[in-house]
């Protein structure tokens, strides 16, 4: 039975943690980011607000920018132009609640990268964040480290596709990043409090009652007819790991 491979973490191309500044008024945004990330091995500062983000900008130095649209003093657009100025090649990934398309649009022309609407899957953002480092060249890792493989199921999380013993499994957005969230946690236990926090917006105010219910979904995608992989620790919480044949 082949064994889970687990995704290795990004380093800087001089064999440093990746740097990312995130950059949020909101306290419990920025808690919730800097852990997520620094779970990736990453070093993380955080900024309230335009002026500090500029200061920790030149400071810190980062590789990457979690940059919020509304802040209290600079508009983002103006904290991403005096980012620039002082690092041409940093990525800078817009994380608002503004989902217009004119709003996207403006983003994107003052040079973001990307951009992530408020609320959002913390599992997307980490994912997005990646992307852009290895496009940017800014990190070296394996060069199929996009993909993550357990036993005979595989996701490309570049392309977002899925497949089990080489057939396609197509999943809706939110069943991609529950899968994701286990497969970046083989053979261990996930609480259903700690996949609402990964999975589902940061404040999505919900019950675990969703947790199961997609669970159910991904079962009947990922192990119907087949071996089961994603596995039910009873008072715990739910588990994926290899199937192997009774």
């Amino acid at each position: 039975m082949e064994e889970p491979r687990t995704p290795p973490h990004l380093h800087r191309t001089d064999g440093g943690p990746v740097r990312i500044l995130v950059v949020d008024d909101e306290p419990d945004v920025t808690d919730v980011l800097a852990a997520a990330m620094s779970g990736e091995g990453w070093t993380v500062r955080t900024a309230a607000d335009g002026a500090a983000a500029v200061t920790a900008g030149r400071e810190f130095r980062p590789d990457a920018v979690v940059l919020d649209r509304m802040l209290p003093d600079l508009d983002g657009l103006e904290v991403l132009r005096a980012l620039r100025r002082d690092a041409p090649g940093i990525c800078v990934l817009f994380l608002t609640a503004r989902d217009a398309v004119e709003d996207r649009i403006a983003g994107i022309t003052a040079g973001g990268d990307d951009y992530v609407t408020k609320p959002y899957s913390l599992e997307e953002v980490l994912a997005r964040l990646r992307g852009l480092l290895r496009r940017a060249g800014t990190v070296s890792d394996a060069a199929r480290a996009h993909l993550l493989t357990v036993g005979d199921l595989t996701m490309d999380e570049e392309a977002r596709e899925v497949t089990r013993g080489g057939v396609p499994v197509d999943l809706s957005r939110t069943e991609f990043e529950l899968l994701r969230f286990l497969m970046r946690n083989p053979r261990r236990v996930l609480s259903k409090a700690q996949i609402l926090d990964r999975v589902w917006a940061y404040d999505f105010g919900g019950r675990a009652h969703v947790v199961e219910l997609y669970i159910s979904y991904l079962r009947k995608k990922v192990d119907a007819g087949r071996p089961p992989m994603i596995h039910t620790v009873r008072g715990v919480g739910y588990v994926l790991k290899a199937g192997s044949t009774p």
